[in-house]
């Protein structure tokens, strides 16, 4: 209307003769530009003149710039779902990670150990919470730290005991080695006495023999009597017995003497062994009997600390536990917290394991029909980050999918077809669960 305005308010004179209409009406269309595009430049319409030439410049320009962007737009949406159909892609994806879940091995209170807030990550070995049951039983950690308290106190006495029962047989060897020595002396001089009183027995018989012999030549020729000559031979054979009595106290007191010098004593008033004799074997048993108790004491004392030490380990793993993360990951999912009360196998959180990152997608039917399992596959974010390369390690069709991940496959509903593809790579081990993208899977050709 505007335009329609402007070119009614043109002089009347101005207007052309039909036989110039065909130049003037050329004339009108630059005239209609200049004012059209006017206030588009601002240095030309305060001159308010403008060039034929550079009108048709622009003209082009702004039509070659809408056929560009149209030409983008078409390459664009046309491009994406041609470069889907030729490629092997899934339809959705997901970086995803395997989820490890602590539970505690006792039941108590929870406590924590450190200050751990969620997303928080965490090394290997990480203590992140502990569970204390002050109520454990010590029953037998108690009895055997009293049976080894008794056994201690019991020592020092049967020591003590040992050493007097030594120090007595001792003694008692002492008196018996006297007693031997003196009877062997004792038994030695009788039988130097035996052997003087068989010396005086063979001159007395001697004498009686030659008394005999002079009485015989005596008789013959009648000085001496008969009588005489009887008891002169009667004495000669009393001389005879008793030099033979004397020998044979000799041998008796040479046995003796032999039985005392190998420890044995022979005699009519005393047994084989003196008193002290007796005595010091006595004492040597008493002294062997409570050196045994006091070995068996201390190997008591040394398994009854061997146990307690078990025992205690027992009760502090009973009465005390550290949960730690048992590989490198984040917290996914807090499931106590500190003051609470729970009981043994109770989960208490859940780790993403960050090592072991997996990426799940859903496929075409066709698409998976095309898969191996150790096909290459690519997952490329949407946020137009760094690919991440890996391998097909799972193909579970429609059939249900891992539960131990931390976001269910059966959250990708767009197809029923499920894949998971295993990646080692940096970016995979940042653990950014929940990144979305594309799996590109590597064509195989040898595939049907």
């Amino acid at each position: 209307m505007m335009d329609r305005s402007r070119a009614a308010s043109v002089d009347p004179a101005s207007i052309p003769s039909p036989n110039e209409s065909k130049t003037d009406a050329k004339g009108l269309q630059e005239a209609l530009h200049e004012q059209l595009f006017a206030n588009d430049e601002p240095g030309h319409a305060a001159d308010g003149q403008t060039t034929p030439e550079s009108g048709r410049h622009w003209l082009h320009l702004q039509r070659g710039a809408k056929i560009a962007i149209g030409l983008a737009v078409i390459a664009v949406f046309g491009w994406l779902p041609l470069r889907a159909i030729w490629e092997n892609s899934s339809v959705e994806a997901v970086l995803n990670s395997r989820l490890v879940t602590l539970r505690t091995p006792i039941g108590g209170r929870v406590s924590a150990a450190q200050r751990v807030t969620d997303q928080a990550k965490l090394d290997a070995g990480t203590v992140v919470l502990r569970v204390v049951n002050s109520r454990g039983d010590r029953t037998r950690l108690d009895d055997l730290r009293r049976q080894k308290s008794r056994l201690e106190n019991e020592r020092p006495s049967l020591a003590a005991k040992l050493a007097l029962a030594q120090a007595a047989q001792k003694d008692l060897a002492r008196q018996a080695a006297q007693f031997r020595d003196g009877r062997v002396l004792q038994l030695e001089a009788r039988i130097a006495e035996i052997q003087t009183s068989i010396e005086a027995a063979a001159a007395r018989r001697d004498e009686a023999s030659a008394a005999v012999d002079r009485a015989s030549s005596l008789a013959k020729s009648g000085n001496v009597s008969t009588v005489e000559l009887a008891r002169l031979t009667r004495e000669l054979s009393v001389s005879q017995q008793t030099e033979l009595g004397a020998r044979k106290r000799l041998d008796a007191a040479k046995v003796e003497l032999t039985a005392a010098q190998n420890g044995s004593f022979l005699g009519d008033s005393y047994n084989d062994r003196p008193s002290s004799v007796q005595r010091e074997e006595e004492m040597r048993q008493r002294a062997g009997d409570l050196e045994a108790d006091l070995a068996r004491t201390d190997t008591e004392i040394a398994w009854l600390a061997n146990e307690i030490i078990i025992e205690e380990v027992r009760f502090a793993d009973l009465s005390e536990a550290d949960i730690t993360t048992p590989v490198a990951g984040r917290v996914w999912e807090m499931m106590t917290s500190p003051g609470e009360d729970v009981q043994a196998g109770q989960p208490l959180l859940k780790v993403l394991d960050c090592s072991g990152a997996v990426i799940t997608a859903n496929v075409t039917e066709s698409v998976y029909n095309r898969l191996q399992l150790g096909d290459r596959a690519t997952f490329e974010p949407n946020d137009g980050g760094e690919p991440i390369s890996g391998t097909v390690v799972n193909l579970t069709g429609a059939a249900g999918a891992p539960a131990n991940l931390a976001i269910n496959p059966d959250a990708l509903s767009k197809e029923p077809y499920r894949v998971t593809v295993a990646s080692r790579d940096a970016a995979a081990r940042a653990c950014t669960v929940g990144r979305t993208g594309r799996v590109v899977f590597a064509r195989n050709e040898t595939a049907p």
